[in-house]
């Protein structure tokens, strides 16, 4: 086995079973495996030196794909059901087997990295991996350590690539010949079948949604940005309502676009990198990503002409789910240690397929609690295999594919936290007006952005607020910048009775939804729409 690099750790791969390798390629920096990457013919370079990949068949993730081993250390804490599906622990160890014997003869890119920016609470962490493009993904979104760290660096939890490894359904008892499976007590994660590089981040990220609640630390799927007062804001949603967008705020520093706990003494940064969505990309809109498009930055399916090399942020040719994938230093201004205090404001971004929400309510305590567990949004074109329009969906707690553990271990930490900190709560539709999708039109990126502003700067504490009827939430009946019709989406549509039809059947739709927590609190229940 040949060594090829001056960052390697004494902690070798032999540790993972892995032996009969030919070149193992340590720790290499940006510039190497963008060298790496082009030589392989995995990649080329963009006019503004760019790395593009394209990841195959999988351009979104694959949650159907994804399992935990059902063994004796975790069984007892895992949400089993649609979202953690168990898997043997034997067949694990037979699939594991293939896998290395798979992996002889190769050539292997290894990081040694942390997920988690805070120095007390990071964990140490090593992507190996067949691609040399997925070694420089994994090390733009991690938390990268210094160069002497890397010759000791042990990793608690061990991520194995191979996209060219297929599982085999009838064999492996796969779903199909991707599959991310997850190991709690051999603290491994094997990913095989798709070279979407979005399932490593989020392996990692489920990993640290097992581990951090059981220190009382809530994990979150959520960015988060500071004012120049110190003020902190936390923006909850799934992929594509806004998280990145919207936390990335020229007159505020950055904390991090998709992932954080919240401890004691704050929150902070799970990552050390941004995987921003980019399809439609303009500087006008989005500025500061728009900025981080350059040379050590990954552009996943992003069309680009093959003579220019300029790329084309409205093609969506290869996929809606388009990726930029840079460290978090490439945004300006960026909070590059990853750590805040406690947090002042919380917003919920639900993108409303229905078009019936408004743009920003208040929340009071029992209204956060249920919105929380309901995390109704909708799943955008492209963030998973086969969704190709908007679906309205109900994702607890805002990320419901990457908890282990049920949704009321992080509800219950979230209730005590902003009970504690006097946090103030608000949902904001990014989503649709004027009627459903394919018949109104999603809310413009301005006005979000200044209905945010407006909470922030406390614009909206002394306007005079009504209560949906239907919601029970409260909206705000003027705010600075935005046109007033705007803030009641019944007047936006042409026909305000289809519009209550609508609103009925999404108040049916909560109710429905929240039937699978029969033991929460009354009071959080009654918290919800009226049918």
């Amino acid at each position: 086995m040949q060594g090829t690099a001056v960052y390697p750790s004494s902690y070798g791969i032999e540790n993972h079973g892995i032996r009969n390798v030919n070149n193992v390629y340590w720790n290499l920096r940006t510039s190497a495996l963008v060298e790496q990457a082009i030589e392989r013919r995995e990649a080329l370079l963009s006019h503004r030196g760019a790395l593009v990949v394209r990841t195959g068949h999988h351009t979104g993730r694959s949650p159907h794909d994804k399992f935990i081993v059902k063994e004796p250390s975790s069984q007892e804490k895992i949400w089993w059901g649609a979202v953690n599906r168990p898997y043997d622990e034997d067949r694990f160890e037979t699939l594991y087997q293939r896998f290395l014997a798979y992996l002889q003869g190769s050539d292997l890119f290894v990081q040694d990295l942390y997920a988690g920016a805070h120095p007390r609470r990071r964990i140490p962490i090593r992507v190996i991996t067949e691609k040399a493009w997925h070694s420089l993904f994994a090390r733009q979104l991690f938390v990268r350590p210094g160069l002497k760290e890397t010759a000791s660096h042990v990793p608690e939890f061990t991520i194995l690539d191979a996209p060219r490894f297929h599982g085999s359904p009838e064999f492996d008892k796969t779903r199909s010949e991707a599959f991310i499976i997850v190991h709690f007590g051999r603290k491994l994660v094997l990913i095989g079948g798709t070279a979407y590089a979005g399932e490593i981040k989020k392996s990692v990220f489920s990993i640290l949604h097992y581990l951090f609640p059981q220190e009382q630390i809530l994990s979150m799927h959520c960015s988060a940005n500071v004012g120049s007062a110190g003020d902190v804001a936390l923006y909850f949603g799934l992929s594509g309502t806004g998280k990145t967008t919207l936390s990335a705020d020229p007159s505020r520093r950055l904390v991090g676009d998709d992932e954080h706990g919240w401890a004691d003494d704050g929150v902070f940064n799970f990552e050390g990198g941004c995987y921003a969505k980019c399809i439609h990309l303009s500087p006008e809109d989005e500025p500061q990503i728009y900025k981080a498009i350059r040379f050590g930055t990954i552009l996943e399916n992003v069309a680009v002409d093959i003579n220019t090399r300029h790329f084309n942020f409205n093609d969506d040719s290869f996929t809606e789910n388009t990726r930029a994938a840079y460290p978090i230093d490439f945004i300006d201004n960026a909070v590059v240690e990853g750590v805040a205090a406690h947090p002042n404001h919380i917003f919920f971004l639900t993108c409303d397929a229905f078009g019936i929400l408004p743009p920003i309510a208040r929340l009071n305590a029992d209204q956060t609690m249920y919105y929380f567990l309901s995390g109704y949004t909708a799943k955008l074109a492209g963030t998973e295999t086969g969704v190709n329009e908007p679906q309205a969906t109900f994702s607890t707690c805002f990320g419901a594919p990457f908890l282990p553990l049920h949704p009321s271990v992080y509800a219950k930490l979230l209730g005590e936290k902003t009970t504690e900190h006097r946090v103030n709560c608000w949902m904001v539709n990014t989503g649709w007006t004027g009627g459903p999708y394919g018949v109104g039109h999603r809310l413009s990126i301005q006005h979000t952005r200044a209905l945010i502003r407006a909470a922030l700067e406390g614009a909206l504490e002394e306007v005079p607020y009504r209560q949906d009827p239907v919601f029970g939430i409260e909206v705000p009946t003027r705010c600075p910048d935005i046109p007033q019709e705007i803030l009641d989406p019944q007047s936006t549509w042409s026909d305000p009775r289809d519009y209550e039809i609508k609103a009925a059947e999404l108040a049916h739709r909560f109710i429905e939804n929240f039937s699978q927590f029969p033991n929460v609190d009354r009071k959080i229940k009654a918290a919800g729409p009226r049918a």
